[in-house]
């Protein structure tokens, strides 16, 4: 089943986030993954304006993705995105059944 990552970033430093930047698309396509989205415009239909980037990963399975996150080559980079932003990353599997009653809370 699908796994999609979902991260928010305040970039703080350009330079430094850009160098993180370059460095990911290879790593997610060696983990079977691919952006759906990756910093485009957010619109905010409800809630507080969103200022921040948000990327939208998907990945084969959620071992796919956590073994991407754990990737020693990822951990590297991610000095990068650390030094540069604040990040909240998530991950959420994705569903087969979506016509499923009520989903869990």
């Amino acid at each position: 089943m699908p796994a999609y990552l979902v991260a928010t970033v305040a970039v703080h430093d350009q330079d430094t986030y850009r160098k993180y930047a370059a460095l990911t698309p290879a790593l997610i396509a060696r983990h079977g993954g691919k952006f759906l989205t990756r910093g485009n415009p957010v619109l905010t239909l409800e809630g507080l304006p969103f200022k921040d980037s948000m990327v939208i990963l998907e990945f084969p399975t959620q071992a796919h993705c956590e073994a991407f996150f754990k990737d020693p080559d990822y951990e590297a980079a991610a000095v990068f995105r650390r030094a540069a932003s604040v990040a909240q990353i998530i991950v959420q599997e994705g569903n087969a059944d979506t016509a499923a009653p009520a989903p869990r809370l």
